[in-house]
């Protein structure tokens, strides 16, 4: 995977942010209101963590984050912080539950491993959105909130149709921090039904 240095890659350098991914969730966080103190946090693909150190901010002492993803994090993380190197296609819901329970928002920066091929991609992405969606179901408390990256391409139509049956409100979020040449693309789905 190539590196660009960008102005996002030298201000997470500087804010201490292992990557330059973090200023895509902040922006998206600061245009919908996703984390607030005291909330629990699921983060899926979670590695290399950037995710978890903006949440495990934004929820505070009070609120907790479980990150999960195939890849070990290497981050020494707050207190209010967990990490599961597991398969989500592995795990059950009992598995995801934060302190036994449900959880305010669930975050997921997941993505397949790419081909090249467009299509190949994009339905490679929406499989694992669905997981995450059926995952959710269960998981996700009434009211509660879902952030899934998403690639451009035929499934993305159908997965925002199936993100209306579950939320009030569907959006798709491209911050300023995805690169312009990215076909990355976040769905967000506000208000659980």
């Amino acid at each position: 995977m190539k590196k660009i240095k960008d102005h996002y890659f030298h201000k997470a350098k500087r804010d201490g942010y292992v990557a330059r991914s973090a200023y895509k969730l902040e922006e998206i966080d600061k245009k919908n209101r996703l984390l607030r103190k005291g909330n629990l946090v699921l983060d899926l693909g979670c590695s290399p963590g950037s995710w978890l150190q903006y949440a495990a901010g934004k929820v505070g002492e009070k609120g907790q984050v479980l990150g999960v993803d195939l890849q070990a994090v290497k981050l020494s993380l707050p207190k209010n912080v967990k990490v599961l190197q597991a398969d989500i296609f592995e795990m059950t819901v009992k598995d995801l539950e934060i302190n036994g329970g449900m959880v305010d928002v669930i975050l997921s920066d997941m993505a397949p491993k790419t081909t090249g091929i467009r299509d190949t991609d994009a339905q490679r992405s929406f499989a694992l959105n669905q997981q995450v969606l059926v995952l959710s179901g269960d998981l996700l408390r009434p009211h509660g909130t879902l952030l899934v990256k998403a690639f451009q391409g035929s499934p993305l139509e159908e997965l925002r149709r199936e993100f209306s049956n579950s939320f009030a409100q569907v959006k798709l979020c491209k911050p300023k921090s995805s690169r312009s040449e990215s076909v990355e693309i976040f769905l967000l789905g506000l208000s659980k039904k």
